[in-house]
């Protein structure tokens, strides 16, 4: 242990003189669009306009979300201690998955306690040595692991580069099955993912579509089905995966949506769902009230696109360098993000600076994300920091 401890210590100092530490900022509030964080020793508690939230619909406060939880405590209990093939199956989780896979556009959803894990369960128990999984290169972490974990084989196509994954499936021709695992949006990027494309060389070369839509669900499309109600093309997808940690409530858990032979199957096999507890009554109750509040009005829908846009505009005038998109992730170029990032916060602005391993050597940035809970004021005063910000460190003119 003495060794161990020894060689993690030197490793840790190294990261640290690599500016690539991710430490932890302690939050003394609810998530909102604006908190409270914890002060250094000896200060007071700083209030901040959150911009690095996935609370994109702002509902991981709202009081009809709280009060559902209060309620579901009283009926279900706290938590059940058991997986769901043994006792840990209620009746919300049921009406849960029927509700998500509906909401989707697919047959059946079988839920997760993260979509990490759903990720992760999903290739192993779907696809063999007979088999091929062609991934994008900027997918998610959880896709990249839960596709080391299967025994098909590996293929991998440049982000959102049609002629590679083409090249790919056509490499793979041989294979029983072909599956494109592809993020719906990019998180680092807000790359929305061209799923039309995708769909159409996948019915070209008789290949399976599975999207991660985590970073969709809940705002993109007309619905806020996601990425396939974006494009107009739910029919054509054969798997999806998602989260209810972002706008759909910002709590944890996660899912498969797919066909009921897929479902079933995941039910049967994906380690996952057979040996991690039920998801918390307590978190299925509140998705379903949050469920509802998103079929009842596109209203904060409409006004996370206004604020992305506000916001991308305002920071785009400034002459700052932004990845181009229309999603609420907006990165924002900088060489010394981590910096920035600390002089924002003394001006009352929590952002986090985002640099290697995290993203590319090279690419370092700060990634903005609108909340439908900021308003105007917050915004622009979000704007007038970083115009301040960014002139004293000669980023901008």
């Amino acid at each position: 242990m003495a060794s161990l401890s020894s060689h993690l210590a030197a490793q840790l100092d190294q990261v640290r003189r690599e500016g690539l530490f991710k430490p932890e900022r302690i939050l003394l509030s609810p998530q909102g669009p604006s908190v409270t964080v914890a002060p250094p020793a000896g200060r007071a508690p700083s209030i901040a306009i959150n911009l690095c939230a996935n609370n994109y619909l702002g509902l991981a406060n709202h009081p009809r979300v709280v009060a559902a939880a209060h309620a579901a405590l009283d009926r279900y209990g706290f938590g059940l201690s058991s997986v769901r093939f043994i006792c840990g199956t209620q009746d919300i989780h049921k009406e849960l998955e029927a509700r998500l896979a509906a909401f989707v556009g697919q047959e059946d959803c079988i839920l997760y306690s993260s979509c990490f894990d759903a990720n992760g369960g999903l290739f192993e128990a779907l696809l063999g040595e007979e088999d091929a999984v062609i991934s994008d290169a900027l997918n998610h972490a959880s896709i990249i692991d839960g596709i080391r974990l299967c025994k098909a084989r590996r293929l991998r196509y440049a982000n959102n580069d049609m002629a590679e994954l083409e090249a790919r499936l056509s490499e793979a021709r041989d294979c029983r099955f072909r599956l494109i695992a592809t993020d719906g949006v990019f998180s680092m990027d807000g790359i929305i993912a061209n799923l039309p494309a995708i769909c159409d060389l996948a019915d070209r070369y008789d290949a399976l579509v599975m999207v991660d839509d985590s970073h969709a669900v809940g705002f993109l499309g007309p619905r806020g089905g996601g990425t396939p109600d974006h494009w107009g093309v739910r029919q054509r997808i054969d798997i999806l995966t998602g989260t209810l940690g972002k706008a759909l409530g910002g709590a944890s858990g996660g899912y498969v949506a797919a066909r009921r032979p897929i479902v079933e199957w995941l039910r049967q096999r994906s380690r996952p769902y057979l040996f991690s507890n039920s998801l918390a009554p307590v978190i299925v109750a509140t998705s379903l009230a949050v469920l509802d509040l998103v079929a009842e009005s596109d209203e904060p829908r409409r006004r996370l696109a206004r604020n992305g846009q506000r916001f991308r505009d305002g920071l785009a005038a400034l002459g700052f360098t932004l990845v181009p998109g229309s999603h609420p992730i907006i990165p924002i170029m900088l060489a010394d993000a981590s910096l920035v990032a600390e002089r924002l916060l003394e001006r009352g602005i929590y952002v986090v600076g985002f640099s290697f391993p995290v993203v590319p050597r090279g690419q370092a940035r700060i990634r903005a994300q609108m909340s439908a809970a900021h308003g105007d004021a917050e915004i622009d005063q979000a704007i007038a920091a970083f115009a301040e910000v960014g002139r004293a460190l000669g980023i901008v003119a």
